[in-house]
This record gives C-alpha cells, sequence and structure tokens, in this order.
C-alpha cells in the first residue's frame, strides 16, 4: 500500500462484482487498493459458475450415453468415476483460477492487499491494522449459503462445502428446490446418488412459471430423484430426517440449498454511515450508491438479483460512476437467469400475464419442433410476452441450450424489437430449431 492516500477508489472484495469495478475504475485512470479477506476470483470460481457447471457436465455425458439407446446407440454398462469426477472439477477451476489471481490484477495496474478491511469512518477503513483513506469505496463482500436452524442439523454440506468430496454420497438428502437444489439433485442421481428433495412450497423452482417448474419436477423424478414438495425438514436424528408430515428420509450426506446471505458483518458499516435491511443486505439507491455518498455496493451483498453477471455489470456500472461523477441507473427489467438443469430453464422480463394486463403470450411447445424432434429432446417450451405495440417485454425458455437463447431475447427486448422483427430474422438453421441459440418458428404467428 505505498499509493499516496487517499486512494480514488478503494474495493472490499475480491469475487466477481470486485474484480470487474476495479479493473473498470484502474482503466478510468483511478488508484485502486483491493482488500479480499480470503481469495480471490469469488464465488464463480471456487464455489459457484465453474465447479457446479464442471459436475453438471460430467453428469451430463452418463445421462446422455444412457439415452442413447433411445437413438440406436448401444454402449454397454456405464460406470462413474466420482474421485475422477471431482479431479475435473478441480481441474477447470485451476485452469481459469490464472486470470483472477492477485498477480495478473497487480498485472492490470491495482494494488491488492490480502486481509481484513473494516470502515472506521465515513472515509477512512482499517485494513490490516493500518489507516486508509479513500475518495471512493465499494462493497463487494458478496453473500455464503444459509444454514437453517433444524434441530440435529449437524456437518450439512452448503454449495460451498459439496466441492471438498471425494466420494459419492451413497444417500444424499438435498434441502431447497430452487436453482441449486434442483441442478445438484440431477447431477448427483444422475453420477449416481440416491438423492431425495425437500422443498417447503408447493413446488420446485417457485421463481419460475408453474409449466417449466412442472417440467423440472417430471425430469428430476425421471432421473431417479424422489421429491417432497409443501414439506419441511423438521428435525434430523442421526442419519434421519424428520420431514413435517412425520415422513422420513434416511440419507448419508445432507446438502443445504435454502438461499444465501449477505456477508455484511463485521465490515464497520455502522461507522462509515452505511445501512444495511433487514435481511443485513446493503441498501442502495439506482446508482448503486449506498447511504453514505462516497460508499457504493454491488453484487450478492445488496438486494439486487443474485447473479455473476449481474455482479460483473453492476460492479463496473459502480465503479465508473464512483470515478467519473456519473449518474447511471441499474436496469433489473433486463436481468436474465439460467437454472442449469436438463432441460434448462430461463428467463427474462415479465412472465405470464395477468387476467386484466395489457399484455399478451405466446406459447409453443417442443414436441412439433423439427429440431427437438430429430434430437429426441421435445420436452420443454419457449413462451413470449409482448405488450399492446408488439414489443418483446418478457420470455421463458424451457429447453437444452436456453441459456443461450435467452440472450438473443433480452438483447431484443434491450432494442425494443416488435413480433415482425423476431419474425424476420434470418437464422443459418431452420426456423423451428429450439436450441444452439435459434428460436421456434411459431413465433412468426405473432406478428
Amino acid at each position: 500500500m505505498t499509493q499516496p492516500q487517499p486512494w480514488d477508489l478503494l474495493v472490499v472484495g475480491g469475487g466477481s462484482a470486485g474484480i470487474v469495478s476495479a479493473k473498470t475504475a484502474v482503466k478510468l485512470g483511478a488508484s485502486v487498493l483491493l482488500v479480499e479477506s480470503h481469495r480471490t476470483g469469488g464465488d464463480c470460481l471456487w464455489t459457484g459458475c465453474v465447479p457446479s457447471k464442471s459436475l453438471l457436465a460430467a453428469a451430463h455425458h452418463v445421462a446422455h450415453a444412457r439415452r442413447g439407446a433411445e437413438v440406436g446407440v448401444h454402449v454397454g454398462d456405464i460406470t462413474v468415476d466420482f474421485a475422477a469426477v471431482m479431479a475435473h472439477v478441480r481441474s477447470a477451476i485451476s485452469t481459469i483460477e490464472p486470470i483472477d489471481t492477485p498477480e495478473a490484477l497487480e498485472a492490470d495496474g491495482i494494488t491488492v492487499v490480502s486481509g481484513r478491511a473494516v470502515f472506521t469512518s465515513p472515509h477512512t477503513a482499517d485494513v490490516n491494522g493500518k489507516s486508509v483513506r479513500f475518495r471512493q469505496a465499494l462493497i463487494a463482500t458478496g453473500a455464503a449459503p444459509i444454514l437453517p436452524p433444524i434441530p440435529g442439523l449437524n456437518n450439512a454440506l452448503t454449495s460451498e462445502t459439496v466441492w471438498d468430496l471425494d466420494e459419492l454420497p451413497a444417500r444424499l438428502l438435498v434441502i431447497g428446490g430452487g436453482s441449486i437444489g434442483c441442478e445438484l439433485s440431477q447431477a448427483f442421481a444422475r453420477l449416481g446418488s440416491d438423492v431425495t428433495l425437500v422443498e417447503a412450497g408447493p413446488r420446485v423452482l417457485p421463481a419460475e412459471s408453474p409449466a417449466a417448474s412442472r417440467i423440472i419436477n417430471d425430469v428430476l423424478e425421471h432421473d431417479g430423484v424422489t421429491i417432497h414438495t409443501g414439506q419441511s425438514v423438521s428435525h434430523i436424528e442421526g442419519t434421519r430426517a424428520v420431514l413435517s408430515n412425520d415422513d422420513t428420509v434416511e440419507f448419508d450426506q445432507v446438502l443445504v440449498a435454502v438461499g444465501r446471505a449477505a456477508r455484511t458483518d463485521k465490515l464497520g458499516l455502522d461507522a462509515a454511515g452505511v445501512r444495511v435491511n433487514d435481511h443485513k443486505q446493503v441498501m442502495i439507491d439506482r446508482h448503486l450508491r449506498t447511504t453514505n455518498p462516497r460508499i457504493w455496493a454491488a453484487g450478492d451483498v445488496t438486494p439486487l438479483p443474485q447473479f455473476t453477471h449481474t455482479a460483473g455489470t453492476f460492479g463496473s456500472l459502480a465503479a465508473s460512476n464512483a470515478v467519473l461523477g456519473i449518474r447511471r441507473k441499474v436496469n433489473t427489467a433486463l436481468i436474465p437467469r439460467v437454472t442449469f438443469t436438463d432441460p434448462e430453464v430461463a428467463s427474462v422480463g415479465e412472465s405470464t400475464p395477468t387476467v386484466n394486463s395489457r399484455l399478451r403470450e405466446h406459447t409453443v411447445t417442443h414436441d412439433h419442433l423439427d429440431r427437438a424432434v430429430t434430437e429426441n429432446s421435445t420436452r420443454g417450451f419457449s413462451s413470449l410476452v409482448f405488450d399492446r405495440k408488439s414489443r418483446l417485454v418478457g420470455a421463458t425458455v424451457v429447453s437444452p441450450r436456453a441459456g443461450e437463447t435467452i440472450g438473443e431475447l433480452t438483447l431484443a427486448m434491450k432494442l425494443g424489437l416488435r413480433s415482425r422483427d423476431l419474425a424476420a430474422r434470418f437464422t443459418p438453421t431452420p426456423p423451428t430449431t429450439t436450441e444452439h441459440g435459434m428460436l421456434p418458428s411459431p413465433i412468426h404467428a405473432t406478428s
């Protein structure tokens, strides 16, 4: 920390939001100090996107090998070397890690310190026992998995610790049927675990449409997952979970996936004049500024949607606002989300219109689309929502590679495209394609 103080920007947290904000500020000519208490790269690299997609890739290969007989391909007995699967997961992390190391960030002109930053006033912080002054600061400390107060719940796995496994759990109990719970339930079931998923709400993927939820419920059960919805785990006795309806589930490992809580403890936010809400998330305005005009926040530590792409985009926006003094606003209407089950569930913008709304919905199921039929993957649908001027304002896609399709739809929404614009576009494959970035042809009927 040899840079003459005050620093133009102090970044607290070295995950996606922190790294992108620091790189943005440096490119704008600011002096930047980034403080990370654990390891740079954040959840995406170490416990989120990279390891989870690596595990899902292995499970995907297993499932497709087993389904080969449906199209005349017989591969014999399928075996899973779980240790090798986890070696693949860790290899992916180590391959990607170098771009987020302190050395790489230092090469970009960012000063990186390993340790903790605690705010001591509205314009100072203590970093490893040394006082640091700043002109602007950005909080990007992320969030951590929540462990519910279930009596007897001990040594539970979370989305952070599941990657330490070296042996495949014979019986896995998953608590929580959101995106993480569904993704990991399907993956472990395909890899050979006897998986039971318990969701307190009436259906899995409660944030998605009922139609999408039903499809994912069915495919999870098809892959061998036993699902209990509308039930919670009341208590645990050894290796037996007792549900709220008195049903019992035997298990060898428990994986908890019921949500994440912002990491705001021990940051000295009171001293900095930064307020948090009832969920301990940093309160921000539409410019990502906190209640201290010098301090900004981005990523999972805020009330905004907890996605890596959101953290990166808003980290850059907050940094440019802080350094340049501009006032760009966040736009949450254009944030896509994807659940990486098989099939994937991708959504953006408005969901199913209400009876009294002026929106209209056009839905196409994939059971008669050519590409879906040729790949024997017809379970899914595309649902597009238009306003009264026929502008696209929302979409839900359930299909393989739906996460790629939703990018095209998000761009169409940003550009204010109408149904006729979508219908008039050219595609390099037949318009009945439902995956690999293409949209189903029946959207032409909406023009």
